[in-house]
């Protein structure tokens, strides 16, 4: 069984900067897609970041600029890098690894944009 721990949410000031991480229990080569999910009170789950297993890396268009998702083969680790962070950016982020037959979610990690 897969396991995704994310870390490195907390409460940040507007204009601030937090990286995330999202540790996988296996080698995150077994991953067609590893993702940064995001999911506000009241709001559906939305995609922030994602990477593919050949590195290839993509983003919606609305969180191009400010959000960078990067990993660590070696440490079994993908990142968040965000920058420029807004009020509008609270919400549980998630970590999704996706296999060929299953996907498998982190619990999430809380992060807070407030003065």
């Amino acid at each position: 069984q897969v396991q995704l721990v994310e870390s490195g949410g907390g409460l940040v000031q507007p204009g601030g900067s937090l990286r995330l991480s999202c540790a996988a229990s296996g080698n995150i080569f077994n991953f067609n897609f590893m993702g940064w999910y995001r999911q506000a009170p009241g709001k559906q789950r939305e995609l922030v970041a994602a990477i593919f297993s050949g590195g290839m890396t993509d983003y919606p268009d609305s969180m191009k600029g400010r959000f960078t998702i990067s990993r660590d083969n070696a440490k079994n680790t993908i990142y968040l890098q965000m920058n420029s962070l807004k009020p509008e950016d609270t919400a549980v982020y998630y970590c999704l690894a996706r296999a060929v037959s299953n996907d498998y979610w982190g619990q999430g990690t809380q992060v807070t944009v407030s003065s």
